[in-house]
């Protein structure tokens, strides 16, 4: 497992992590963290624009401001990604989804 936790959401992808991610052949991340609305979704926008698969903790996610929350995961996370619980993302990881 990788974990990495950027200083610059969206900046992720522009650091070694994409390239590791590739040499290890993981395509699908999960998100999850705080300021759903800028910090998740920004990093999400990122790893759509280079065709990784994402899922989304909804359960694990916070922002200060709910409405621009409810917002990303209602509209926004359904279509770049799927949205799940945690415990959701890790069942169907167990059953090699």
């Amino acid at each position: 497992m990788i974990s990495w936790l950027p200083s610059i959401p969206e900046r992720i992808f522009a650091t070694p992590l994409h390239d590791l991610l590739r040499t290890e052949m993981v395509t699908g991340i999960v998100l999850a963290g705080i300021s759903t609305s800028i910090g998740v979704e920004g990093t999400a926008r990122s790893a759509s624009e280079l065709d990784d698969k994402i899922s989304f903790a909804v359960d694990a996610m916070t922002d200060s401001q709910e409405e621009a929350h409810t917002r990303s995961i209602k509209y926004i996370f359904p279509r770049i990604g799927e949205t799940g619980t945690t415990a959701e993302i890790i069942a169907m990881l167990k059953q090699g989804g």
